[in-house]
C-alpha cells in the first residue's frame, strides 16, 4: 500500500498559485473584491480545486458570522509569566468580540495531548509559545493559522511571530556586570530546549567573547527554585576561582540561586552578585530585590492576538519584537567582584 496522501494546506495553494497565504484566504473567504484581481482569485480557486484543498470548517463558519475563537497553548500557568501573557491576549480578543481557550499543558514544557480533537473546527486560530510548541502537533494538522510567541522567526509553519527582544536582555544584564567590574561569571541555563533559552546563552556567549578575561562556566537547571539552587551551589563550589556573577535563565533560578549563597555562608550581593530574568513578583520578595530582565508579558499576549486577528482578516502579519528593560536592584553590585579579586 502506498503512504496516506498528506492534506493539502493554504500554504500548498498559495505557493501553486504563486501568491501569498493572505491572498489565498481572502480567495476562499470570499473577501477578495477590491483587494485582488479577478485574475489572481481565478488563479488560487484554480489551484485549491485541481489540489483538492478544502479550508477548514471555522473559515467558512467565519463567514458565516459564528463568533471567532483563538486557542492560546502555554506551558503549565505555574508561572507567573504565561498568566500575564493570557491577560494580554484576552484584553486585546476582547476589543475584536473574539472568545479566548486556555490550555495550559499539564505536562508544564512537553509534550501535551491534544485536548480538541473532537472540537477543532469551532477554532479559528492557534497563538502558542515555543515552550509548549509539542502540544501543537495534531492541531497544526488542521491547518488554523498559527501566530508563535518567543518562537524562532525563521519556523515555516507560522502565520506569524511575536517575540521579546530576548538578546537584547541578556547583552544588557552581561554589560551591566562588565562594567561593575565583573568577570567570572556563572550561568544558570534552563534545561530546556527551547529557542527563547538558546537565544540567551547565545547573546551571553557572543557578548563575553570580546573581553579577553572573562570566564564563562554553564550549569544547567530545570525551572524550579531547587534545580537553581542545586546549580548554584555547583557553580559556587567547583574546581577553580569561584565566580563572582550568577547569571540565571530566569528569576525562579535566581531567587534558588540566592538561596545557595546564603547556604554556603556568602552574601548577596558583597560575596556574589546574582541576576534574573522576567521580573516576576518573586523578584522584589526576595531579599536582597532581584536585578532582572523586565519582560512585558501582558504585551506579549496583546501583540500575539492582534496579530491572529491581522491573519483571519486575510492580511500579512509582520513580524513583531518588543523590547525588554535591564532593572537593576540589591542583588548585584561591586562588592563582589572586589572580593573576587582577592579571594
Amino acid at each position: 500500500m502506498g503512504q496516506p496522501r498528506a492534506r493539502v494546506t493554504s500554504r500548498d495553494v498559495a505557493r501553486a498559485a504563486g501568491v501569498s497565504q493572505a491572498t489565498v484566504s481572502l480567495v476562499m473567504g470570499d473577501k477578495w473584491r477590491g483587494r485582488v484581481s479577478e485574475r489572481t482569485a481565478e488563479s488560487v480557486r484554480t489551484a485549491a480545486r485541481e489540489l483538492g484543498y478544502r479550508p477548514n470548517l471555522a473559515a467558512r463558519n467565519l463567514r458565516l458570522g459564528r463568533t471567532r475563537t483563538a486557542l492560546l497553548v502555554v506551558p503549565a500557568l505555574t508561572n507567573e509569566f504565561f498568566a500575564r501573557v493570557y491577560t494580554g491576549a484576552a484584553r486585546a480578543a476582547a476589543e475584536h468580540g473574539v472568545g479566548v481557550v486556555l490550555y495550559p499543558s499539564p505536562e508544564g514544557i512537553g509534550p501535551a495531548r491534544d485536548p480538541f480533537a473532537s472540537a477543532r473546527a469551532t477554532l479559528d486560530g492557534v497563538i502558542a509559545s515555543s515552550m509548549a510548541v509539542d502540544a501543537l502537533a495534531d492541531i497544526r494538522d488542521g491547518d488554523l493559522p498559527l501566530v508563535m510567541l518567543d518562537s524562532d522567526p525563521g519556523r515555516t509553519e507560522a502565520s506569524a511571530t511575536v517575540n521579546l527582544d530576548i538578546a537584547d536582555g541578556m547583552r544588557q544584564v552581561t554589560e551591566y556586570l562588565l562594567g561593575l567590574g565583573h568577570r567570572r561569571f556563572a550561568h544558570l541555563a534552563a534545561d530546556v530546549d527551547s529557542w527563547t533559552f538558546h537565544v540567551r546563552a547565545r547573546a551571553l556567549a557572543d557578548t563575553l567573547s570580546g573581553v579577553a578575561d572573562a570566564v564563562l562556566t554553564t550549569e544547567p537547571a530545570a525551572l524550579d527554585v531547587r534545580a537553581g539552587r542545586a546549580a548554584a551551589e555547583r557553580a559556587l563550589t567547583g574546581p577553580g576561582q569561584r565566580p563572582t556573577a550568577l547569571i540565571c535563565d530566569s528569576d525562579i533560578l535566581a531567587a534558588g540561586a540566592c538561596k545557595a549563597a546564603r547556604r554556603l555562608g556568602l552574601r548577596v550581593p558583597d560575596d556574589v552578585s546574582v541576576t534574573g530574568f522576567d521580573d516576576l513578583p518573586l523578584a522584589t520578595a526576595v531579599e536582597p530585590e532581584l536585578t532582572t530582565v523586565r519582560l512585558p508579558a501582558e504585551a506579549v499576549g496583546e501583540a500575539g492576538m492582534r496579530a491572529l486577528m491581522t491573519v483571519l482578516d486575510g492580511r500579512p502579519a509582520a513580524p513583531t519584537t518588543l523590547p525588554v528593560e535591564l532593572v537593576a536592584r540589591g542583588s548585584s553590585s561591586h562588592d563582589a567582584a572586589r572580593a573576587g579579586e582577592v579571594g
